[in-house]
């Protein structure tokens, strides 16, 4: 009896090692531990819930949202459409792309629109068509390009959020908790692009500062913003901006005053803290989508949006604490005493009054 259970035990060790060796070996990450700050918290007050909602029914999944100083909103939807609502009320079929992956975007001084696309790289879209500006840096394939902004000089900065995983596996990056995101710089008058940054925290949205001494660009899953210097003698040098956000920063926009607009995604901090402990909790979940995904965000059950002056201090904060109206928010931009809000969980931009209506 005692031969059959040292055999059967030493069968079980064996498929126990086995099934390891299987899911470290064909495991999508390689993971380390990662220590997640305490992120600070805001009152509610579910402001996002009074957002008035343009082109309901009309657009997929509207992630990003720009204006042209004609007052037309520019989106683009998950069905890979250009989409510009027009200050009549009609929501115009602009350009088609055969994609589903346009994510951040931003009008030009010449007019154009810059778009980030998940696999195509950085393009320009006019009523000529449709460009690709930049699709390789350094010989090697952009993927994953996520928010651009233009500088006075006609530069493009923009984020790349990962360069190992891509837009349907985004959690994995977050998971494996080592930095594959970039900043990049495109240069419209040699056409290059060069790395400015590397080794960053899932890169997501990109601002610049009022007098465009200096760019603010977040790290969705360190729930920061960092500050990259663009003029001075610490030209080049990056600080903290921002840290301890209330959730994961998504795309930043800046204010006509000067501060900025950062749409926060919830991260679940308190399960990422304990799954970030963990390397063999992490190589087990991985292979999970459902499971990795429930384990990391619930994007979809609430909003937020705050407003942060340029000493990185959060002046106000709207939110929509149970995902009623608003849900998921992904970018916020304000214009003409309204914010604009894109998102990923509705068919409608929200669009929210700043200053209440006189009796």
């Amino acid at each position: 009896m005692a031969s059959y259970l040292i055999t059967f035990s030493g069968i079980f060790i064996v498929c126990l090692l086995g099934v390891a060796l299987q899911v470290i070996v064909f495991s999508p990450i390689s993971p380390i531990t990662l220590e997640i700050p305490q992120p600070s918290s805001t009152l509610s007050n579910g402001k996002l819930q009074e957002v008035i909602k343009l082109g309901e029914g009309l657009l997929k999944e509207p992630e990003d949202v720009a204006i042209d100083k004609a007052g037309v909103v520019y989106t683009a939807t998950r069905d890979g459409w250009i989409k510009r609502l027009h200050k009549n009320g009609t929501c115009e079929n602009w350009w088609h792309i055969d994609s589903d992956g346009l994510l951040g975007l931003t009008i030009t001084a010449a007019g154009d629109l810059i778009v980030c696309d998940v696999e195509k790289g950085l393009l320009k879209v006019n009523e000529e068509g449709v460009t690709v500006l930049a699709s390789h840096v350094n010989g090697a394939k952009i993927w994953f390009a996520d928010d651009v902004v233009e500088s006075s000089d006609g530069m493009l900065y923009f984020s790349v959020g990962s360069t190992k995983f891509g837009r349907h596996n985004w959690e994995l990056d977050m998971l494996e908790a080592r930095p594959h995101g970039q900043l990049l710089r495109y240069d419209p008058s040699s056409n290059e692009t060069s790395i400015l940054l590397h080794d960053l925290g899932f890169a997501n949205g990109v601002a610049l500062s009022e007098q465009q001494d200096y760019l603010v660009f977040c790290e969705t899953w360190k729930y920061r913003c960092l500050k990259y210097w663009l003029k001075g003698d610490i030209k080049g040098q990056t600080e903290i901006f921002i840290g301890n956000l209330p959730g994961g920063p998504d795309n930043i926009k800046l204010a006509p005053d000067g501060s900025f607009w950062i749409a926060l995604l919830e991260l679940v901090p308190s399960k990422l803290r304990f799954i970030h402990s963990s390397v063999a909790l992490k190589y087990l979940i991985a292979p999970f989508p459902k499971v990795r995904k429930w384990a990391t965000i619930r994007v979809q059950t609430k909003a937020m949006v705050v407003n942060v002056a340029g000493d990185g201090k959060i002046i106000r904060s709207f939110d929509d604490p149970t995902g009623k109206v608003m849900a998921f928010v992904t970018s916020v931009l304000e214009f003409e005493d309204h914010l604009y809000l894109g998102n990923l969980h509705s068919d409608f931009i929200g669009k929210l009054p700043l200053i209440a209506p006189s009796a």
